[in-house]
């Protein structure tokens, strides 16, 4: 589609959205103590329990939810940041978005003091996913990465070695065989690109690369990786192992799927463990993230959350130190032990109930993972590529050998404003 060149920034870009969002500002009156709001993204209590644990006699914590969609999730802070709303104290963030905020100048600076202690507590992952130019611009909370989750009983129907490294199309053969199927997010929004991004790492390559270019980074997807990563996509989308909500399916769906009589495979976040151990019993399995190519070692999606603090809260010092304690080691277990995401830190996984809570072999998977990742590019135009990518390789069944291509001249005409999504 053809279009007018895009204006750029958020701090332009959003502005005209603003005047139906403003809130009521929810600091306390003079003289009471603050009340640090805190949004964050949805789950079971558990952000809402350590905001409570870390409250203090200066100050206290209450919650916000943002929308369960982390792209729904960028779209309502930006339009609230960009009009200066000081009723947003600290906000859990996606890595996805966060150099995106920061770039926009959002986001408050974290104190050199408390930068040195999250970065020495921090896994490297997690620091390099919370950065922006070369310093913590949140505060790393939990790590996430996804596994190979499978029914031993169907990975041995099949006859699959899974004490070693399996491929996609070993799995997507392996479920087709037993006539069950393979799970994973492919709905046209963020969690489709995370997939997309792991296989193209995985086979070796980039979507994008020289990231301080701006809209003139590198495009690599348009490459032997990108192509092997399409053939991933062509084939699930083809086989007798896709579900057939592939087209629709998020995390929600996907796990449906593998909890199912037709459940075979499935790749999704740590908190699979949490929500099907009871039930699946002794069938759960688990291994590391498929290899996009034989041989070559996968890299697993990143995710997780970090704590940005907004420049335009009234009391930022105090953000700080509630910071500090949401993201403790301490605190960091205890919400994984909660909620199923892992810590950001290896103190965090050192937490006592949440080593009896896992299976230490699946507790070093998960940090394996982790190190091993191949997170998201950390540009402030994310959104854009990400968007770019969700309108040419969906839906799955519609990709093939002439997608990366496709989407590198989208992407490129995206950024610099020859398209709009």
């Amino acid at each position: 589609m053809r279009g007018p060149r895009r204006t750029r920034g958020l701090a332009v870009g959003l502005a005209a959205a603003l005047a139906s969002t403003t809130l009521a500002a929810c600091s306390a009156a003079s003289g009471s103590k603050p009340e640090i709001i805190w949004y964050t993204n949805p789950d079971n209590g558990g952000q809402a329990a350590l905001a409570k644990a870390c409250s203090t006699s200066r100050y206290t914590i209450t919650t916000q939810t943002l929308p369960q969609d982390a792209t729904q999730q960028r779209v309502q802070l930006a339009r609230r940041l960009n009009a200066h709303d000081s009723s947003i104290d600290l906000m859990s963030l996606d890595p996805a978005y966060t150099a995106e905020l920061a770039n926009a100048g959002y986001l408050a600076t974290i104190p050199a003091a408390l930068q040195a202690s999250l970065k020495a507590q921090s896994f490297k992952g997690a620091v390099d996913a919370s950065s922006w130019n070369g310093k913590l611009a949140v505060a790393p909370f939990w790590s996430n990465t996804q596994v190979l989750w499978y029914h031993k009983s169907v990975a041995q129907k099949a006859g699959l070695d899974m004490s070693q490294p399996v491929t996609w199309a070993q799995i997507i053969d392996a479920a087709a065989k037993t006539g069950t199927k393979v799970a994973v997010q492919a709905n046209k929004y963020e969690g489709y690109v995370v997939l997309i991004n792991a296989l193209v790492m995985g086979a070796g390559g980039e979507i994008v690369s020289d990231l301080t270019k701006g809209v003139d980074a590198k495009i690599d997807i348009d490459s032997a990786a990108g192509r092997a990563a399409a053939a991933v996509v062509q084939k699930l989308a083809h086989s007798a192992a896709t579900p057939p909500d592939l087209s629709i399916a998020q995390e929600g769906q996907s796990e449906s799927t593998f909890a199912s009589a037709s459940g075979g495979f499935l790749t999704n976040w740590t908190y699979i463990y949490s929500a099907h151990s009871k039930a699946m019993g002794d069938d759960l399995g688990y291994a590391r993230y498929p290899e996009t190519v034989a041989g070559k070692t996968s890299r697993p999606p990143y995710g997780g959350i970090g704590i940005g603090v907004s420049k335009y809260s009234h009391h930022v010092a105090l953000d700080m130190a509630a910071v500090k304690c949401l993201t403790s080691p301490t605190s960091q277990g205890k919400y994984a032990v909660a909620e199923g995401n892992m810590p950001a830190s290896a103190a965090g996984y050192a937490y006592p109930a949440l080593q009896k809570a896992y299976p230490a072999d699946l507790l070093k998977l998960f940090q394996q993972s982790v190190t091993d990742a191949g997170p998201r590019p950390a540009t402030p135009y994310w959104s854009d590529i990400s968007g770019a990518l969700q309108s040419t390789w969906h839906p799955p069944a519609s990709v093939n050998q002439g997608t990366p291509a496709a989407s590198a001249a989208f992407i490129s005409d995206v950024l610099h404003g020859r398209s709009l999504l």
